[in-house]
């Protein structure tokens, strides 16, 4: 009783003047710079780790400011208004204003606007106020129709026989402009389409073409590794992807496994494309045979990290399997190319590699019933043992 007293009195003198906001850490900074630090609520996230230097926010006045991932934009804060990341803004638009969130601001946005490859003489609009209650609630507004205005634009489309989709449809903050986004796989003339959404629905049209990797990203969605696809979570650059990419990782050239939820090529086959081109690089050529005493070896696969080739003595099947190191094969080469054959291809101590276990061959599938069976014979033995000897 007199310890838990003495800590309770403890824990009231020590942590009486501080504030919940001192122990509370956004996204899961813990130790680092929590003033740049957000929730990472999608892949254009940035951690800004110069925010806490003295005087960052004055370095420049451009800030970074995003709307509807995956849409950011760069504006001029001509008022001197005092911004932070996550602060929402109304920001000039053409026409009326935008309502957006600021990401980023001080000396780490000139290397952001570097990054985008923004032009020289690009147009750079200003930043107006910090967002009213008033803005909030047209900004509100103008959200609540996007998902009904697409559903409404595909029919209109599908009625004027244009061979697109209407993937996506973003409203400015002020309502005055819808932004609709499609994927087609030719040149559309969307004049026609123009005109019937703009007295549809009474705002200013703009669209704008995106592919079938960029749209997968803004829908979203999980992979076959059971991951969040990457497009939608990561990936802001798409690198074109060919089957190369699954020869050179001895990939099954299967179209059903090989595409992605976007129907084309998976983006992951490009990540460790460039460790299995070195590798390749250390092992002997496929079109190379190696000639033994008794017989000749053709390859059949390779293990390319490993470095462990399987030969075949049947150029198209396999047959008499022999598994040997990258070292051994170059080995056998050069003595072939002096004219000389070893005995056999596992030599000089070397061990055949045995096969991996199949579960499937261990035993028959039904061993689990069978199993049961001999439990119940035994059940019903011994309740026949015990009424003998009972009767004894």
């Amino acid at each position: 009783m007199v310890f838990s007293r003495f800590f309770r009195n403890f824990v009231v003198e020590n942590y009486r003047y501080r504030r919940m906001s001192d122990y509370k850490v956004d996204g899961g900074c813990n130790n680092i710079s929590i003033k740049g630090c957000s929730k990472s609520i999608d892949k254009l996230n940035t951690y800004d780790w110069l925010a806490d230097l003295p005087d960052n926010d004055k370095a420049t006045e451009m800030v970074e400011v995003q709307f509807k991932p995956p849409r950011k934009g760069y504006y001029l804060n001509s008022n001197n208004l005092p911004l932070e990341k996550g602060d929402i803004v109304a920001v000039e638009a053409n026409p009326g204003h935008d309502i957006g969130t600021v990401t980023m601001t001080g000396r780490l946005v000139a290397l952001q606007i570097k990054k985008a490859r923004l032009k020289p003489d690009a147009e750079i609009r200003r930043i107006y106020r910090k967002a009213r209650q008033v803005d909030m609630d047209k900004f509100a507004e103008a959200k609540a129709r996007e998902h009904d205005t697409m559903i409404e634009s595909r029919q209109i489309a599908k009625d004027l026989g244009l061979q697109m989709k209407i993937g996506d449809v973003e409203y400015q903050g002020d309502g005055n402009k819808a932004i609709f986004y499609y994927i087609a796989d030719d040149r559309v003339d969307f004049r026609q389409l123009i005109k019937v959404l703009a007295d549809r629905f009474h705002v200013r049209i703009e669209m704008k073409q995106i592919g079938a990797r960029q749209e997968a990203g803004r829908i979203g969605g999980i992979g076959p590794c059971g991951r969040e696809l990457c497009c939608s979570t990561w990936m802001t650059k798409f690198i074109s992807v060919s089957t190369s990419a699954a020869r050179f990782q001895d990939i099954s050239l299967n179209p059903q496994k090989l595409a992605g939820q976007c129907a084309k090529l998976k983006c992951c086959m490009n990540y460790e494309v460039d460790q299995y081109v070195e590798s390749l690089k250390r092992l002997p050529s496929r079109e190379i045979t190696l000639q033994t005493m008794d017989n000749e070896y053709f390859f059949f696969k390779a293990d390319i990290l490993s470095k462990q080739i399987t030969y075949s003595t049947d150029k198209h099947m396999l047959v008499g399997e022999e598994t040997i190191s990258a070292r051994r094969a170059f080995e056998i080469i050069n003595l072939n190319r002096e004219g000389k054959k070893p005995m056999s291809l596992n030599e000089n101590g070397e061990q055949r590699r045995e096969r991996p276990a199949d579960l499937l061959d261990q035993d028959n599938i039904n061993r689990f019933d069978s199993a049961k069976k001999k439990k119940k014979k035994k059940h019903k033995g011994g309740g026949h043992s015990n009424q003998q000897n009972e009767a004894n």
